[in-house]
């Protein structure tokens, strides 16, 4: 008796066993199933915002590109036989305008923050400007435009021109034989007073190959 007693005892303690070990398994399959699970959603979250951020650039590109189509033809046209190079217009465009998307060439199809003093012929915006060091919101008054093509011209016509006090303003823009002189010299000549005016031009001309529009 004491020998089966002993022998049942041992069954029981090997079942036990057995059944503990198989919960623990369980348990730690349960565990690495949850773990591998949270680790492919995070995964799937990861790839879906690198995707949702493609497509977003992808679709800012386009809407760049197209704004230069747009754009581009009329500054050909405008510019040609004057001493001012389509590429740096369209670069101002394309700066100044945000690629059209700014307020003032939505709404009044002024692409180069032209100011205005007619009531009638301008309306009142803010804006911000670089002034003694600092970027600063100011309030004024922007000429409004029938097309991008008179707002081209007038831009066109501000650099043969010159100034009511200097028309010989722009001279040094003018007198340049290539884009990045041409851009420089629209900040010495006091046409920008973003002190990094003329390297946004030249690299938004050279990523977007707008020199190709000077031929």
């Amino acid at each position: 008796m004491p020998r089966r007693k002993r022998s049942k005892n041992q069954q029981t303690t090997i079942t036990i066993v057995r059944v503990f070990a198989i919960v623990l398994l369980l348990m730690g399959a349960f565990v690495a199933f949850r773990y591998y699970r949270r680790q492919a959603l995070e995964q799937e979250q990861v790839r879906q915002a690198e995707l949702a951020k493609k497509e977003a650039a992808a679709k800012l590109l386009k809407q760049k590109k197209d704004f230069i189509k747009k754009v581009a033809p009329v500054a050909q046209k405008v510019d040609k036989g004057t001493k001012l190079l389509p590429s740096i217009t369209i670069a101002q465009a394309c700066l100044e305008s945000n690629y059209g998307q700014s307020d003032l060439a939505q709404k009044y199809n002024n692409l180069f923050g032209v100011k205005g003093t007619s009531k009638t012929t301008s309306a009142v915006m803010t804006t911000k400007e670089y002034t003694n060091g600092k970027w600063v919101t100011v309030k004024a008054r922007f000429q409004i435009y029938d097309s991008y093509e008179a707002s081209i011209r007038a831009h066109n016509r501000l650099f043969q021109e010159g100034t009511t006090w200097n028309k010989n303003q722009y001279k040094d823009v003018l007198n340049a034989k290539n884009y990045p002189e041409q851009a420089k010299a629209l900040v010495t000549d006091g046409y920008a007073t973003d002190p990094d005016y003329a390297t946004k031009l030249t690299n938004l001309i050279e990523q977007f190959n707008l020199s190709q529009y000077d031929n």
